[in-house]
């Protein structure tokens, strides 16, 4: 699986192995993005590169089993719509599948009026997001999983 291998794999080096275990807890896919029609999948052939999405909806990150999710909708007149689930297979990493992905998330929340967009990095996909234009709003840390996961919102005007 995608998920669970980006996260065992791709986050070796920025975390210890308890807070990668953590890190299932609070990160993992969210169906209301594959509801809402806004979750894309980059695949290979038979295989899976990568998947992630946007959200007109409150939660900026988590899934369907994390706590303390809102689907209240938000409004993108004075409100920015999320970036969530990003993830690409270990096999795959630095190869665009990501830029693609953020592309594909950027230009729907665009043409349903959003202007500005915000997600909550992990510490290995930083560096990508900041690539892409994405400043750094706030750096927290998660111990909802059991051990404190830092994690940086971060945004960007559409």
């Amino acid at each position: 699986m995608v998920m669970e291998a980006a996260i065992a794999e791709l986050q070796q080096g920025f975390l210890d192995p308890k807070q990668i275990e953590a890190s299932r807890t609070i990160m993992g896919l969210d169906r209301q993005l594959i509801a809402d029609g806004t979750y894309f999948v980059v695949e290979d052939g038979a295989r899976v590169a990568g998947c992630g999405g946007w959200s007109r909806r409150a939660t900026l990150y988590g899934g369907d089993h994390t706590p303390g999710r809102d689907a209240a909708l938000l409004d993108p007149a004075i409100e920015p719509a999320r970036v969530r689930a990003m993830y690409t297979h270990p096999d795959f990493a630095r190869r665009g599948v990501g830029r693609l992905i953020l592309s594909l998330c950027e230009r729907a929340a665009r043409a349903e009026g959003f202007r500005r967009v915000e997600l909550m990095a992990t510490l290995s996909g930083r560096a990508l997001y900041s690539q892409c234009g994405y400043q750094d709003i706030e750096a927290i840390q998660d111990a909802r999983g059991g051990a404190p996961v830092p994690l940086v919102r971060m945004g960007k005007a559409l």
